[in-house]
């Protein structure tokens, strides 16, 4: 019986050190301009880079505005459209969010926004902890593709991808390095 298997060639690199760090500044800076009351702001990373991107993020809006905004972990494993539909048992790990949710403005944050379903698993996820005044979406990679309405409010990165790509990022705490690294994914026949 023959199958495919599916291998991952790099492109190059879309974004070095530099440009993730300029990228993540950029990003906080529209927070502080598109933002009416930063005392009323949340910063919610999706597990697993979302998190760190919302600590980095909370760190230019200290920068710029001496205000802390509280920063909460969010875990959407069982939110997933997908979690049961055999990829194996899902690892739920725990959400975090040390603030009241009511009358908060949220800004969700993920590393890269592509069908949307993540998002929508994370928006699932939020509604069940209360009700935010708003919530809004920054990513550090919109790579297209979407199979939901979901758009970013900010993002660090457009980038027109195709279908037979794919988009990783890594970073310093999850993965010892800042970068973003575009994929070229090639099936071949297998006998």
């Amino acid at each position: 019986m023959k199958g495919r298997e599916e291998t991952m060639t790099p492109k190059g690199t879309v974004l070095d050190a530099v440009s993730v760090k300029r990228a993540i500044r950029r990003l906080g800076h529209q927070f502080v301009e598109g933002v009416d009351d930063l005392s009323k702001l949340a910063l919610i990373g999706v597990r697993t880079r979302g998190v760190p991107i919302a600590k980095r993020l909370q760190s230019v809006i200290k920068e710029a505005e001496g205000i802390d905004v509280p920063v909460g972990e969010l875990d959407i494993t069982l939110y997933r459209d997908d979690v049961f539909s055999g990829l194996g048992v899902p690892e739920v790990r725990t959400t975090l969010l040390p603030f009241e949710i009511a009358d908060r403005q949220v800004i969700l944050v993920d590393d890269v926004l592509y069908t949307g379903r993540t998002i929508r698993a994370a928006l699932d996820a939020v509604m069940d902890w209360g009700r935010p005044r708003s919530i809004r979406l920054a990513v550090l990679v919109d790579r297209g593709h979407r199979e939901l309405p979901i758009q970013a409010d900010y993002s660090g990165l457009h980038l027109e991808t195709g279908e037979n790509e794919s988009v990783e990022v890594r970073l310093k705490e999850t993965d010892g390095e800042d970068e973003v690294i575009l994929w070229a994914l090639s099936g071949e026949v297998k006998p």
